[in-house]
């Protein structure tokens, strides 16, 4: 939808590679042979890639399972994860059916073929509604899974770094152990991950009593919350990265995110005659080249330009809105 190289231009300092997909096509022997993906895709900045398992795990539940059944004309579900089992999960590929085993080793060879620069172990995605006991079984097998992993990365650290996965769900006590175990493994840094609550307010209750067990030296990143209320909030608890294909998808999906205007909706006709920059406040190539009139336009002929222009600048906002907060840190406001 967007050329990294203008995501670079717009600040994106870390960009979040999907091993799924790209396990799936082109395969990591066609991006090995490339030279890893900094060649491949002649990116300069650093590159992070997740274990696989959150879309693995989306097939049987959450987004990757939604979106195969809207694109099901019978509106069924596709059934792609076939097994869990302590060896790892089973898959069919939503390209061309064939099964795939997905074991802890194999995603770390993986990812070593596609040679990021931080990369991440395999773990289990339970459902935000587990009982208890279910999710205690999950967390102790993401726990093995991301020693496995660890093990596997060890053997050929190509200077990679691997954060650990912090599980647990809303559940303190399973999250105190998962960090407790985690964190007296040789692992580069942290990630939260799991269910992280079902609304902001338990995200951030979360966030509270989380941060201050985790070790200071390690970097932490926040998977899959990058939205700007929560990030602006996550961050005096000490978090350092966010992923998340928010800004991206709202654009797809005709949203701006704008100082000047707030969440612009492009396709209203109320833009149809404003002939100024999408964002006054903003220095980005999409609001200093087009308009909100222009935009609209694009919008309503179903032109894959829209698209795109859009992605490119809710980008551009949420760097603008990264670079802001570091600012304020390095100038002890935060």
């Amino acid at each position: 939808m967007v050329d990294q190289r203008r995501a670079d231009e717009a600040g994106l300092e870390l960009l979040f590679c999907n091993t799924y997909h790209l396990l799936l096509q082109p395969g990591p022997e066609v991006i090995a042979e490339a030279g890893g993906l900094h060649r491949y895709m002649q990116r300069t900045r650093p590159i992070i890639t997740d274990s696989g398992g959150f879309q693995v795990f989306s097939l049987a539940h959450g987004s990757v399972f939604d979106e195969l059944n809207m694109k099901s004309r019978k509106n069924a579900s596709p059934n792609l994860l076939l097994a869990v089992s302590e060896d790892g999960p089973v898959f069919r590929s939503y390209r061309d059916g064939r099964m795939i085993e997905l074991t802890p080793e194999r995603s770390v060879q993986t990812q070593k073929k596609l040679g990021a620069d931080i990369i991440i172990p395999l773990d289990e995605l339970p459902p935000y509604h587990i009982d208890r006991e279910a999710l205690k079984q999950s967390v102790l097998l993401s726990h093995r899974w991301e020693a496995r992993s660890l093990r596997e990365h060890l053997r050929d650290l190509r200077q990679q770094a691997m954060f650990a996965v912090i599980h647990g769900g809303i559940d303190r006590e399973l999250r105190q152990k998962s960090v407790e175990y985690l964190t007296a493994l040789p692992f580069d840094g942290i990630a939260i991950g799991g269910s992280l609550g079902k609304d902001r307010s338990e995200l951030l209750s979360l966030l509270e009593f989380l941060t201050p067990l985790l070790p200071k030296k390690w970097p932490t990143h926040l998977l899959g919350i990058a939205d700007e209320e929560s990030i602006r909030r996550a961050v005096p608890f000490g978090i350092d990265s966010f992923d998340s294909c928010y800004p991206t998808r709202a654009g797809r999906h005709g949203t701006l995110l704008t100082r000047s205007h707030g969440r612009v909706q492009i396709k209203s006709r109320k833009w149809e005659r404003v002939f100024e920059p999408v964002d006054t406040t903003c220095d980005g190539f999409v609001s200093k080249n087009h308009t909100l009139a222009y935009l609209h336009h694009l919008w309503r002929a179903h032109e894959p330009l829209a698209a795109a222009l859009l992605t490119l600048h809710n980008i551009q906002y949420m760097c603008d809105v990264m670079r802001e907060i570091r600012e304020r840190i390095l100038a002890d406001d935060l």
